[in-house]
């Protein structure tokens, strides 16, 4: 069958300042009315039916009026390909959006970090810690392998004794407990197994959800409940005072809960697990302006209009606007969460004194305007 191509089928997307001004481009040139007449779908009830982008467009109409910067270093070992870490930037830009600032991405390898390459390669060593040090808030996201890891822990002991911002994201909770425990335990051969199986001092583990011998299937993955262990933590108040929230996972070790006194009774405190209470889910540091550690990804679930409130909250601490923020958080929802009850069998069930949010988000999303994002200042 011959299909005969339309003049209204053709559309013109030239470049833009940002990306969200390309929906109302295709608007524009009526592209969801070629869509729909293919589709046979333009009329229902003879109402023709119009994209509703009135808030989309104040978004992206606004972008070029935001010009208070705010850097964030982005500490991983894949940072010469930018789209290995496209969710987590996408989900930076949705909060810088939503703080009203433009967002400035610092990419720091973690490699060039180590004291190994002051040796090898002093100039990247040198660069890479001066972007660290010029950053107004630090995020280590996720990965596998030990290629940087210990980078990625000089990045957190920065972030820890210098009261900058951190959010650690799977791999980046990790390494801060492993750094908590070197640098305030004393625990110098503190490790993952995935990096030193025969580490004397094992903060994280291989725990699967299935088998640990079988090969095949023994990632944690999808969404998982998350408890709120306390009501005064940050992480709950960026999440409205929600008891439990629903996010995303992706990875095959934790934190060892064999060890998870010894690291609270040393000061880290971890204020979210799973029902069992045995999968530490997210670890905060109380005396710190902002340090927060999550196993799970919050990038995965942050939209334009619905950042992520733990990205919300790096990027709040990293402008100073932490504390209206919380403020803003803790008016919506006025209940104080209540502790899981842990059952016996391992699968306890949470008391819930208000309604859950399965999409992992306890609060409206602010009204705000759209920013760019540039990379090291250099767009």
């Amino acid at each position: 069958m011959t299909y005969l191509l339309q003049i209204s089928s053709i559309v013109n997307l030239h470049d833009v300042t940002n990306i969200w001004h390309i929906p109302l481009l295709l608007r524009d040139q009526k592209a969801h009315e070629a869509i729909l007449k293919v589709l046979d779908l333009q009329l229902v009830g003879k109402v023709p039916r119009e994209p509703k982008l009135a808030e989309w467009t104040e978004r992206a109409s606004k972008f070029d009026k935001l010009k208070t910067p705010v850097k964030i270093a982005m500490v991983g070992k894949y940072t010469g390909l930018s789209d290995s870490y496209l969710s987590v930037l996408k989900a930076l830009l949705h909060a810088s959006v939503a703080m009203e600032r433009k967002l400035v991405l610092e990419w720091v390898p973690s490699c060039d970090l180590e004291n190994s390459a002051a040796k090898e390669t002093p100039e990247a060593h040198q660069k890479a810690w001066k972007l660290l040090k010029g950053a107004d808030g630090v995020l280590v996201p996720g990965g596998f392998g030990d290629r940087g890891v210990e980078g990625k822990i000089l990045a957190a002991t920065y972030a820890r004794e210098k009261n900058v911002p951190y959010l650690g994201i799977c791999l980046g909770m990790q390494v801060a407990v492993i750094e908590f425990a070197r640098s305030v335990m004393k625990l110098g051969g503190a490790n993952s197994t995935e990096f030193d199986p025969a580490t004397a001092s094992p903060c994280v583990i291989f725990m699967p959800e299935g088998s640990k011998t079988q090969m095949g299937a023994t990632m944690r993955l999808g969404s998982r409940r998350t408890h709120f262990l306390a009501n005064n933590c940050k992480s709950a108040k960026l999440y409205g005072n929600a008891t439990s929230i629903d996010e995303r996972h992706r990875h095959r070790y934790e934190v060892n809960p064999e060890m998870v006194p010894l690291l609270e009774k040393a000061g880290l405190s971890f204020v979210g697990k799973d029902e069992s209470g045995r999968r530490m889910e997210i670890i905060e540091l109380p005396n710190h302006v902002f340090f927060i550690g999550a196993q799970f990804h919050p990038e995965f679930k942050s939209r334009p209009g619905k950042p992520s409130p733990l990205f919300l909250g790096l990027i709040a601490a990293a402008s100073g606007q932490l504390d209206l923020l919380l403020k803003r958080s803790c008016s919506v929802i006025s209940s104080k969460p209540t502790p899981p009850r842990y059952s016996t069998n391992g699968t306890g069930t949470a008391v819930l004194t208000i309604k859950p949010y399965p999409n992992g988000h306890a609060k409206k999303a602010l009204t705000s305007l759209v920013n760019g994002c540039y990379a090291n200042g250099n767009g």
